[in-house]
């Protein structure tokens, strides 16, 4: 506004057109400075760091649908699995790959010639389990099936929803196994014109980074994929086997001398030693000097080596499919092969045995 405006006026109405200029000047610089994001970049409530978070109604979603001033609308409907819910009036309706909010708009337009002023609502009171596939380098790939962490009691676009987290749905597939690359999880997010891009996740921060990603949460058709590490890879296999997406066991067979020979389930940070442990020590004809240790190593050859296990102490870790062979004592294969042939003379060698 300018000067010479003002002085065109009247003495008392210059002075309060300029105080009000002055206030709503100020009172818009406290607005710019209290907002917490520009207007231009508005935080999304649905948006995560893997992707928008759109929940998409399916068969098994139990929904409270209600209509104000009209008893006769309001009440519990599941969708069907032809994906469709049925209302009075109004009749089938689909409700597959549709959102809340979309479903509500469209019941409303339908009550629209029916009712005066309608006013729908629809609260989500049950999740339906969620089915996702989890492909790569995990113990068990396919399909797994999971539930809601907790009920609901409504799901709108500014609700937050509870469901898996990616890292539960990597323990339901068995755990991730020694040839994924974890800093390049990727995580597929369901759409239904199947379009979305693929997001990468960095599970290696989540273990040592000190501003760790959240745990993605997961919806129903969802797809993850754990690829297999390339090249060099800087993974502490420690550290990974103790993480809460590993497994908690892996297999590993123990025959020979111990007191309970057969596949054993072995912790992933565990050591060879704590194999024979598991399968109840060795026996007292063990040779612990040389046990033969057996891999089958990631390029396909065979890897076999005798090492010494005395002291039951090691820090060779263990993996899934390794093989312990503890042999029988020289000595002890002597004394037996002697109890054969000498027949009664093989009673008396027994006692020093």
């Amino acid at each position: 506004m300018s000067v010479q405006f003002l002085r065109s006026l009247p003495l008392p109405v210059a002075i309060v057109l300029a105080t009000t200029v002055i206030h709503a000047s100020a009172l818009a610089q406290s607005v710019r400075q209290s907002a917490p994001f520009p207007p231009s970049a508005p935080l999304s409530a649905t948006s995560t760091s893997t992707g928008t978070l759109t929940y998409f109604l399916g068969p098994g979603d139990m929904l409270d649908i209600k209509v104000y001033d009209y008893e006769e609308f309001t009440g519990t409907q599941v969708v069907l699995p032809d994906g469709t819910v049925t209302l009075p009036l109004i009749g089938r309706m689909t409700a597959l790959n549709k959102t809340p909010d979309v479903l509500t708009q469209e019941i409303t337009d339908r009550l629209k010639p029916l009712l005066k002023n309608p006013v729908v609502t629809i609260a989500i009171n049950k999740l339906r389990p969620i089915r996702i596939n989890v492909a790569g380098e995990v113990q068990r790939p396919g399909p797994i099936q999971l539930q809601s962490l907790a009920p609901v009691n409504a799901i709108g676009s500014s609700n937050q929803v509870l469901t898996p987290t990616l890292t539960e749905a990597l323990l339901q597939a068995g755990g991730v196994n020694r040839r994924a690359d974890i800093r390049r999880v990727l995580l597929k997010r369901y759409s239904p014109d199947g379009n979305a891009t693929p997001v990468t996740v960095n599970l290696w921060d989540t273990l040592r980074s000190e501003n760790a990603p959240a745990d993605p949460i997961l919806m129903d058709g969802d797809t993850i994929y754990v690829p297999k590490a390339e090249g060099d890879n800087p993974i502490d296999r420690r550290i990974m086997a103790r993480a809460v997406f590993s497994p908690k066991t892996v297999r590993v067979r123990v025959v020979g001398e111990v007191k309970k020979p057969g596949e054993v389930e072995v912790p992933p940070d565990g050591t060879l030693s704590s194999a024979v442990a598991i399968a109840g020590g060795p026996t007292e004809k063990a040779r612990l000097s040389k046990v033969t240790f057996v891999r089958m190593n990631e390029n396909g050859k065979v890897d076999r080596r005798d090492l010494d296990l005395r002291n039951l102490t090691d820090d060779q870790q263990v993996q899934d499919g390794d093989v312990l062979i503890v042999h029988k004592s020289v000595g002890r294969d002597l004394l037996d092969i002697g109890s054969q042939l000498l027949g009664p003379v093989g009673l008396f060698l027994n006692l020093f045995k």
